[in-house]
């Protein structure tokens, strides 16, 4: 009887955490981007651009919870 040894394709990737974080920090930017943007059309680009940037934490961690529950 052979050993069954693992194969690159049963282990996870390694660079699943820097992933998560990338995933992060492209939604804080998008976010705030997108409040900032906004907020320019009506007068107020700061507050919605700050807004925005809250919003993008809090919406980046649910999708990196969602995406990489097991990191």
């Amino acid at each position: 009887m052979t050993d069954p040894r693992t194969t690159p394709r049963d282990r996870p990737p390694t660079m699943r955490g820097a992933v998560a974080g990338s995933l992060l920090v492209a939604t804080i930017v998008v976010c705030a981007a997108i409040g900032f943007g906004l907020g320019a059309l009506v007068g107020a680009p700061v507050p919605l651009g700050l807004a925005g940037l809250f919003f993008g934490v809090v919406l980046g961690i649910v999708l990196v919870i969602r995406r990489f529950g097991d990191v």
